[in-house]
């Protein structure tokens, strides 16, 4: 039990340094280290990363460094694609859905890797649509999988709409809070097995402190270098994932 204490402070520090992996984490810990099914699984860590995102969400709110017109567009929209994924979920199996969740951390370690233009100062111009249909999808998969979706709104935030990263984090973080409790509320009509609750307080609590150590380091790394870094981390776990699913 001690290694998933650990990996409930890592969440939160995830979450705090780089608006995104808390889900990425929580799904395997809770999986793998505590024992949880797979739905049980997806459905608590919806629970316990809407509430570490929404505490670590503060440092940024005060810093001014949340986006919030870029929230609306990309989070609302994001809202209706979580219904739509939760409401898919419940006809794929528990090993279905840590198989598509590998895949797209794989997919999402390419995107980490991938060169990109100078970081702009502030946030530059960007198109109201493509931003909502963004939203649309992330909630889709957030829905659909139990995750976030910071690992991917961060790229998409950075990389499509030339959001820089102390912002993307920050807006990151309001998304993720917005689309986890969404999907919980929606799974939590679909689950029948009953959650536990102890366990879902003591990871948001551990992750809360983590992400806040999270959101004072954020403030002493290069960014690409930590994006990098967390490419490293993508492969690693999802391909640990895959492997660990195949012998389910």
């Amino acid at each position: 039990m001690i290694f998933a204490l650990i990996g409930a402070a890592l969440i939160g520090l995830s979450l705090g340094l780089l608006g995104s992996g808390g889900s990425i984490l929580t799904v395997p810990v809770l999986v793998y280290l505590v024992g949880e099914s797979e739905k049980l699984a997806i459905t608590e860590s919806l629970a316990i990363v809407g509430c570490i995102s929404l505490f670590g969400l503060w440092p940024y709110a005060r810093r001014g460094l949340v986006d919030w017109r870029r929230f609306a567009l990309f989070g609302l929209p994001g809202m209706l694609g979580t219904l739509l994924g939760s409401s898919l979920s419940q006809h794929l199996s528990g090993r279905a859905q840590l198989s598509v969740f590998a895949v797209v951390m794989l997919l999402a370690a390419v995107m980490m890797f991938r060169p990109t233009k100078a970081e702009p100062a502030e946030p530059q111009a960007y198109s109201a649509a493509s931003t909502a249909l963004q939203g649309i999808g992330v909630g889709a998969l957030t829905g659909l999988v139990g995750v976030g979706g910071g690992f991917l709104i961060v790229p998409a935030l950075v990389l499509l709409g030339r959001l820089p990263m102390r912002y993307a984090v920050g807006t990151s973080l309001a998304i993720i809070s917005l689309n986890s409790l969404t999907g919980f509320a929606k799974h939590l009509h679909l689950t029948s097995e009953p959650l536990h609750w102890p366990l879902i307080g003591l990871f948001a609590a551990l992750g809360i402190v983590g992400s806040y150590a999270g959101s004072q380091l954020g403030t002493r790394f290069n960014n690409t270098e930590l994006r990098r870094g967390f490419g490293v981390f993508l492969v690693c776990m999802g391909l640990y994932v895959l492997y660990m699913n195949g012998l389910r």
